[in-house]
């Protein structure tokens, strides 16, 4: 078999149990939080620091990864998240069980940047956009089957099982990194680990993104404030660092830093919207995981049609125009989500998720594109490290912005029945506010469209 075809399927593996268990757990919370006695709050950073450790470490594993190899780095992040998935079976309380999501989310985070980084660079310009289409692809058919696989799961056999279930198939990605793929791709062998600005950058997401979840809080704008100093100090060192760890200036590139912010405000406005449906069919409508995960199957799976003809169409047209229609489709689901209440009718809700499907499904590849096609081949790992970046910290403050939400208009109290009227008030709010980061989306797409293909640095 071609390098082409093995590195394809195992990037795409990677990107389907990546999201997998993330996913299916999310459908899992609310008996989670029953059986850890979560509040409202604390059940919904079961997914915020999976992707709060995703986000800190992704920037560092980009460098890592250029300089070790891709390779490696994918054999690490495979078996940090197979040792801490096995680890989260055992877990007795909820302290030791977000531990290990915490380890989880290091280990995707090599995973992530080195998959997407191995699909470029194992193929030409002119079969990209196909291969991250059908890599994207993984992601969808992942999005798409874990809430019906992770509700079955759940609701027959317990939240434990979903771990059982996905530790297998994670351990064959790892002997076929190790028995199937020779090549290396070392693009930064001789430039040094910029260890400074590793550090100083995961210090001021951390403290940024806890401080935005805490905004109701004094303790939290301080945090936020911060948080957004020490990522100031981070460009101002990346700036005069000669080998950065990340380098800012590819942000000069119009073409570079419209899809990156597309991309971030794109996963800010969406990646909220499952949790609060699946709120809304649980807590409000009553239905069990397993009924749950069915209906939202709806939206995943629209993306999963989509998003290899879109990546095929990014090949052809400006994929930046398709971003932005993606998210045109996405404000319209958001505008009808807004409206959820206790006698939104099922059909209005599957309307809405097919809409969001449609939208994401659209916006992904052709974005993804955008990204890595404006830069050299040489740093094809900053450009994935730049995608995956704005995707945790989109889908991180995307569920910061939701547990904000609720901190103001519901407090920090158990989901009971009392408290479901302000439930669905807090879904609404965040809603309409995730319907204009939606349009901002737009807007950053368009902005990119007549930029310059590439710009390179010296």
């Amino acid at each position: 078999m071609k390098l082409e075809k093995i590195v394809l399927i195992v990037a795409t593996l990677t990107s389907f149990f990546t999201v997998f268990l993330s996913s299916a757990v999310m459908v899992a919370v609310p008996t989670l939080a029953s059986e850890f006695g979560m509040s409202n709050i604390i059940q919904n950073w079961v997914t915020m620091l999976f992707f709060l450790a995703v986000a800190i470490f992704t920037i560092p594993s980009g460098q890592l990864s250029g300089k070790f190899g891709l390779k490696k780095s994918m054999i690490f992040g495979s078996s940090v998240y197979i040792l801490s998935s096995i680890a989260a079976i055992f877990s007795i309380n909820s302290e030791i069980f977000l531990i290990c999501r915490l380890v989880q989310g290091i280990g995707v985070s090599f995973l992530n940047v080195a998959s997407m980084a191995m699909v470029v660079s194992a193929f030409s310009p002119q079969e990209r956009g196909k291969a991250i289409g059908i890599n994207v692809t993984g992601v969808y058919l992942a999005t798409s089957t874990s809430p019906v696989i992770g509700g079955f799961l759940n609701f027959h056999f317990g939240w434990r099982s979903i771990f059982l279930t996905s530790v297998p198939f994670l351990i064959l990605i790892l002997v076929l990194l190790i028995t199937e793929i020779k090549e290396e791709w070392v693009t930064m062998g001789d430039v040094p680990i910029d260890w400074k600005g590793s550090i100083v950058y995961s210090l001021g997401i951390l403290l940024f993104i806890y401080g935005f979840t805490r905004l109701d809080e004094s303790t939290g704008i301080i945090l936020t404030v911060i948080g957004l100093i020490v990522l100031g100090v981070f460009v101002a060192l990346e700036l005069r660092e000669k080998y950065p760890v990340f380098d800012v200036k590819f942000f000069k590139n119009p073409k570079f830093s419209s899809a990156n912010f597309a991309a971030l405000t794109a996963y800010l406005a969406t990646f909220a919207v499952t949790t609060i449906v699946n709120y809304h069919l649980q807590y409000i409508r009553g239905y069990d995981s397993q009924m749950a995960g069915i209906i939202l199957l709806v939206a995943p799976l629209i993306q999963v049609i989509m998003a290899p003809i879109s990546g095929r169409l990014s090949d052809k047209i400006n994929p930046q125009k398709l971003a932005a229609i993606g998210m045109f489709f996405g404000a319209i689901s958001l505008a009808m989500l807004s409206m959820l209440n206790v006698s939104t009718p099922l059909w209005f809700l599957i309307i809405a998720m097919v809409s969001h499907g449609l939208g994401f499904g659209i916006f992904s590849s052709p974005n993804t594109n955008a990204i890595m096609g404006s830069v050299p081949q040489k740093d094809t790992p900053v450009a994935s490290a730049s995608v995956a970046t704005m995707r945790v910290i989109g889908q991180t403050m995307s569920m910061g912005m939701l547990t904000l939400v609720f901190a103001f208009v519901m407090g920090n109290v158990p989901m009971i029945e009392k408290y479901f009227p302000l439930l669905i008030t807090s879904s609404q709010i965040t809603c309409l506010i995730c319907m204009v980061l939606c349009a901002a989306s737009v807007f950053a797409s368009l902005v990119g469209i007549k930029s310059k293909e590439m710009l390179e640095f010296n």
